[in-house]
């Protein structure tokens, strides 16, 4: 059947696996992993670190084709090879047609990607002629074909003389072109509150744009997304849950409902 979600679902292939007793099958999360289906627009991974959501997104975006440490698919580098196996055993069922843009960000790697977009660009051959050409063109071209620089897709400023907020939310602004897949890893980690709800609504642009996004997340903002599917990751495996019945949701309400009689229970602990 043709689907409108770039990635309709992933399966794990549990005939293939050797033992449930070994990283990365051994996780909670993974063990009991047959079948996962995803929203056609927004979908979340939420649980408490460790729990495998940042392992399985990882493995979704290796198994799509995206480069472990993050980045778009052009992207081939790697700074320490620390990602597991998972994504070869993982079948990802595709939609038609395919997207046209995507990328995966992961916080914990963006500074090695800002690295690569400026080694990339320093490099002879990738980045723009200095200046008009003298005289008509003396025979056949010689040497790679010059194309634009990398570094302006996303910000006229390198990502590293930005804060990590700063840069990411370029990326996300700027990048980001639409009908795309996006696969994001705690990307709120360095972003304030207003800036999550930037971040939702330029999320909602690029939905309304045909984009398909896979986000893991603790943040209970962006997880308010409206219609979205939210899986929990726990030591029963994985769960889809209502945005209200969240961990992430109910703490937070009860904080911000009477934050003194919260931080009474927890000193008295």
């Amino acid at each position: 059947m043709i689907t409108k979600k770039y990635v309709a679902d992933i399966e794990l292939k549990r005939d293939e696996v050797e033992s449930f007793d070994l990283y990365p099958f051994s996780l909670a999360a993974v063990r009991p992993l047959e079948k996962l289906e995803f929203h056609p627009a927004v979908t979340f991974f939420i649980g408490e670190n460790g729990s495998g959501k940042s392992t399985l997104l990882e493995a979704v975006a290796v198994a799509c084709g995206f480069n472990a440490e993050g980045g778009s698919k052009n992207f081939r580098f790697g700074t320490r090879e620390s990602h597991s196996q998972l994504h070869r055993f993982l079948r990802v069922s595709r939609g038609h047609p395919r997207p046209r843009d995507g990328y995966f960000f992961r916080a914990e790697s963006f500074f090695n990607v800002a690295t690569e977009i400026e080694k990339l660009d320093a490099e002879p051959g990738l980045g723009p002629p200095i200046g008009p050409p003298i005289g008509p063109p003396i025979g056949p071209p010689i040497g790679p074909p010059i194309g634009p620089p990398i570094g302006p897709s996303y910000s006229e400023h390198s990502l590293h003389e930005q804060s990590h907020g700063e840069s990411f939310l370029a990326l996300v602004m700027n990048r980001f072109r639409g009908n795309g897949l996006y696969l994001l890893d705690e990307s709120e980690a360095a972003l304030s509150p207003q800036r999550q709800l930037a971040v939702m609504t330029r999320i909602h642009d690029l939905v309304q744009e045909k984009s398909q996004f896979i986000i893991a997340t603790h943040s209970p903002i962006l997880m308010a997304y409206p219609d979205a599917i939210i899986y929990q990751f726990s030591s029963s495996g994985i769960e889809r849950i209502a945005y209200e019945e969240t961990e992430h949701y109910r703490i937070t309400r009860d904080f911000l409902a009477n934050p003194q009689r919260m931080l009474k229970i927890l000193f008295e602990q």
